[in-house]
């Protein structure tokens, strides 16, 4: 097991290696947005690769010098490496690798779990389930199976023992029906390095992975999580939101230290043809002096940034406007992962 071999997942604000993308192209996910998604993608890429390498995931060498084209229009200068990682859709935290580091041997590993598209979604999803391991061949890394169903999306972590994630989603009986509660919380805690797990309940309206951490909570320091509140009694995410954050008033960390908690506003709530998308200012994604926040063209952008930037003093907050991207039901961090430095 990893986690007895000394590995563990690092916060991601630690130090990257590289950020890693799985490029956008599926039009059945952005049937009138995937121009605007790949433009924004490309800012994305550009502001990246100022304080890190990009790896991207294209299909083939066409899907590679389309991507560049798009790469050099944008003014992409910084480090960029392709990789002929066929995919079914571009959401990389959950269909990724999931790195973790030997600190004191300075190795990286990744571990590789089961995709199965949200509990069986969006079919096909073969090239997506292909994607980890291939990934940690690329690298050449140690690898690590998790032997069960996992999208980096579900889960959070602080890098000193605590993760979140949401009953919703892990013990949702489309994942893993046949394990239980105490044997998913061993398996993160053996494959993760983790040492207790906090469970939150239930996600946004409208988000298809069934409760996502990821567009709810997120550690921002060791003892410091950020958690989108909606105000509004009568919209459906306030009761989720308020409960949610009871329940991370009631929490502890391993030392007994109490959590301390940010809250960040939800955005209006947006509608793309008639749906609910889950919009959410959760879902900013840390990078080498960046963090990379969704922003909608909301009242609520500035004051969402202003609070990150607070949790970040010795970062950046870039607001990237995800309006075209909350199409395909996620956002900034839905579309990254970190690859560890050593």
């Amino acid at each position: 097991m990893p986690a007895a071999q000394g590995f563990r997942m690092p916060p991601e604000w630690a130090p990257h290696r590289a950020t890693w993308l799985s490029w956008p192209y599926n039009r059945e996910t952005w049937p009138d947005e995937l121009e605007q998604v790949e433009r924004t993608m490309a800012d994305v890429v550009r502001l990246l690769s100022q304080g890190e390498a990009v790896y991207i995931n294209v299909n083939d060498a066409a899907h590679e010098r389309h991507v560049r084209q798009l790469l050099d229009e944008a003014g992409v200068s910084g480090p960029v490496r392709f990789f002929h990682i066929p995919t079914d859709d571009a959401w990389i935290r959950d269909h990724g690798a999931i790195f973790v580091v030997h600190p004191q041997q300075r190795v990286l590993a990744a571990t590789v779990w089961g995709f199965n598209s949200w509990g069986g979604k969006y079919p096909p999803w073969d090239r997506d389930a292909q994607v980890a391991r291939r990934m940690a061949e690329a690298l050449q890394v140690p690898t690590f199976d998790g032997g069960m169903i996992l999208e980096g999306g579900s889960i959070d972590t602080n890098g000193a023992g605590t993760l979140l994630t949401t009953e919703q989603c892990l013990l949702n009986p489309n994942r893993n029906p046949h394990l239980d509660r105490a044997t998913i919380e061993q398996r993160l805690k053996d494959f993760l390095g983790v040492r207790q797990v906090l469970w939150l309940g239930r996600g946004l309206e409208g988000d298809d992975t069934d409760g996502h951490v990821d567009d709810l909570t997120r550690f921002v320091a060791e003892d410091v999580v950020v958690t989108a509140i909606e105000t509004n009694p009568h919209d459906p995410n306030h009761d989720v939101l308020q409960e949610n954050l009871e329940r991370l008033r009631a929490f502890r960390l391993p030392d007994g230290r109490p959590l301390q908690i940010v809250t960040l506003p939800m955005p209006e709530p947006l509608e793309i043809a008639g749906e609910r998308v889950p919009a959410t200012y959760a879902n900013f994604y840390i990078a080498n002096g960046l963090v990379l926040m969704p922003a909608y063209g909301d009242a609520r952008d500035e004051t969402a940034r202003e609070i990150l930037q607070r949790c970040f003093p010795e970062r950046t907050v870039v607001p990237v406007d995800c309006r075209a991207i909350i199409r395909g039901l996620g956002a900034l961090h839905c579309l990254t992962q970190q690859v560890p430095a050593v």
